[in-house]
C-alpha cells in the first residue's frame, strides 16, 4: 500500500501501520462470520456442535425448534465452513469443523459467556476444554 498522507494530524502516528492494513475484502470475510454468529439460535446450534456429534432431530429438541428451522441453521453453517457433516445410512450428523477458525470462534463465544453472563448455569470450572 502507498504512503498516504491524512488531512489531520493527532499525532497518533497511524501513517506507520497503513501497510498492514488488511483489504476491504478480508474484512467482507470476517463479517460474513460475524453475520453467521448473529443469530442466537445459530449461535447456540454452532455451541452445541463444537461439543459433540449431533443429527438435525436431537438438535431440533435441544433446542426446542422445528427440524426445518434447524436444517435452515445448520445449512448455513456448513456454507460459512463452521460445521461439517457426516452421512450414516440415512441418518446425517453435524459437528464443528476442525478448523483453526472453528475452535478460535468456540473459544471466544465460552470466555464471552463468562464475562457477559457471570452467573449463568455455565461456570468456567465445569467448561469443557
Amino acid at each position: 500500500m502507498s504512503r498516504i498522507s491524512l488531512p489531520h494530524d493527532h499525532g497518533s502516528d497511524i501513517e506507520k501501520h497503513m501497510d498492514s492494513l488488511p483489504k476491504t475484502e478480508d474484512f467482507q470475510v470476517l463479517s460474513d462470520i460475524f453475520r453467521l454468529l448473529g443469530d442466537s439460535s445459530r449461535l447456540r446450534i454452532f455451541w452445541i456442535l463444537c461439543h459433540c456429534e449431533e443429527c438435525v432431530i436431537n438438535i431440533s429438541a435441544m433446542m426446542d425448534m422445528s427440524s426445518p428451522a434447524v436444517s435452515h441453521h445448520l445449512k448455513a453453517l456448513k456454507t460459512g465452513r463452521l460445521v461439517v457433516s457426516r452421512r450414516d445410512g440415512k441418518e446425517v450428523y453435524y459437528k464443528a469443523a476442525d478448523t483453526e477458525q472453528a475452535a478460535l470462534l468456540h473459544h471466544m463465544i465460552e470466555e464471552l459467556l463468562e464475562i457477559a453472563c457471570p452467573g449463568s448455569a455455565y461456570p468456567s470450572a465445569s467448561r469443557p476444554t
